[in-house]
């Protein structure tokens, strides 16, 4: 298997990408010890020390740029036959794939920002020389996170990179970046992959049943990690199965206030488990790092407080960010709602819905209501996301959207 088997629905990406690292290759075999910086020679080659990949959620910008990363580090002797690197099986390829790669530094966050400090820590890693003598790469998942001073800390790194240093950026669109780093950055735009696409790669490597494969894929048009989710998780159907429900129980305003209600509360339980599954662990720990003595009833030495309050704050913006991550997804299954009504309006084929396994609510409502109904109903849902995004307390936001769909 190549690393480029996972990047889904994604061929003119993937053609680009495995032209850059047979140059990489190539600069790397040339090079008798001085380092690659980039110049004249190297700008006018394939390859790069900064890219820029962008797509919309679930296009696998990530798993397109971990490839990318597994194929700079490839060690198959078939190279010297003149095969592509990315065979996916030597050393380079899978340690780097499995995160194991000492040169393979992927970053991702679960808060809502990417402060200066972590960004510098970064910065000071890719200054280092690769340990396996080919490339220090840096997957940053999160690249629309940063700060604005995290990101000019970025900015100097990418101006000035280090030899063989290659800086490997995800965010959702070129405009999540900011100019001056963008503008050094080579782009990919990758798009959403097709649902037949996704159901493949699903059945291929998950070993997903065919129809549930299809069907999940096709109720999210094509975002890889949704459907995965899906298919692989009972509870995460039931709870989407809940969410298109709501749009036939906003008939009164107590229907729309309970909606509401129960929307917000279901995100903070999923909240809760992750606090849960996650929070105890790193706890346990940290308290083992600093020396809590086992014998006196976990008591922690003096002067640690400091670092047990910052954990706990840490844990607190998680959950904050996972609930918000929570809801963002199931607004998102909404509005899928409402496109499917909509597109019934318009006179397409109910062979057309997305969310087939709710076609009879779709067809109700889609016969009880008007064209422009659903389009408000769609802009509500976009402005309780804008909402969210804007820190508006998430029962106030998703009650002001349930009200709107209510009044269409």
């Amino acid at each position: 298997m190549a690393v480029w088997d996972d990047v889904v629905g994604q061929p003119a990406v993937v053609a680009e990408l495995a032209s850059a690292a047979q140059a990489a290759d190539a600069l790397v075999t040339a090079d008798h010890g001085e380092g690659w910086q980039p110049g004249p020679a190297a700008n006018a080659s394939r390859m790069t020390h900064a890219w820029l990949f962008t797509g919309p959620p679930g296009s696998g910008r990530a798993t397109a740029a971990k490839a990318f990363a597994a194929a700079l580090q490839c060690v198959s002797p078939d190279r010297k036959l003149g095969a592509p690197p990315g065979c996916g099986f030597c050393d380079g390829c899978h340690t780097a794939l499995i995160g194991t790669h000492a040169d393979v530094e992927t970053v991702r966050t679960d808060l809502l920002t990417i402060g200066v400090k972590d960004t510098r820590d970064l910065v000071r890693r890719a200054s280092l020389s690769p340990a396996g003598g080919r490339w220090q790469v840096i997957v940053l998942e999160d690249a629309d996170r940063l700060t604005e001073g995290a990101a000019n800390v970025l900015l100097k790194a990418i101006e000035e990179p280090a030899p063989r240093t290659v800086w490997l950026l995800c965010a959702p669109s070129v405009e999540d970046a900011l100019p001056t780093i963008r503008s050094r950055c080579r782009l990919l735009t990758l798009r959403t992959p097709s649902p037949e696409a996704v159901a493949e790669v699903l059945t291929r490597r998950d070993g997903i049943d065919p129809d549930l494969a299809a069907r999940v894929s096709r109720s999210t048009q094509g975002h890889i990690g949704r459907a995965r989710r899906l298919a692989t998780d009972e509870g995460a159907r039931a709870r989407r199965a809940g969410v298109l429900r709501l749009p036939l129980r906003v008939a009164d305003i107590g229907g729309c206030l309970r909606a509401a209600q129960e929307l917000v509360d279901a995100a903070g339980e999923d909240a809760k488990a992750v606090a849960e599954e996650v929070d105890a662990k790193e706890t346990e720990e940290l308290r083992a790092a600093l020396g809590a003595a086992s014998g006196s009833g976990g008591r922690m030495p003096r002067g640690t407080a400091g670092v047990m309050k910052d954990l706990a704050d840490r844990q607190k913006r998680r959950a904050t960010r996972t609930q918000r991550d929570t809801l963002d997804l199931a607004l998102t299954d909404l509005a899928g709602f409402y496109r499917d009504v909509l597109n019934l309006q318009l006179g397409a084929s109910p062979d057309r819905v997305a969310n087939i396994e709710v076609l009879d609510g779709i067809e109700r409502i889609a016969s009880s209501s008007r064209p422009e109904q659903s389009l408000r109903r769609i802009d509500a849902v976009l402005a309780c996301r804008d909402a969210l995004d804007r820190n508006v307390a998430p029962l106030l936001a998703v009650e002001a959207m349930t009200l709107a769909l209510r009044a269409g």
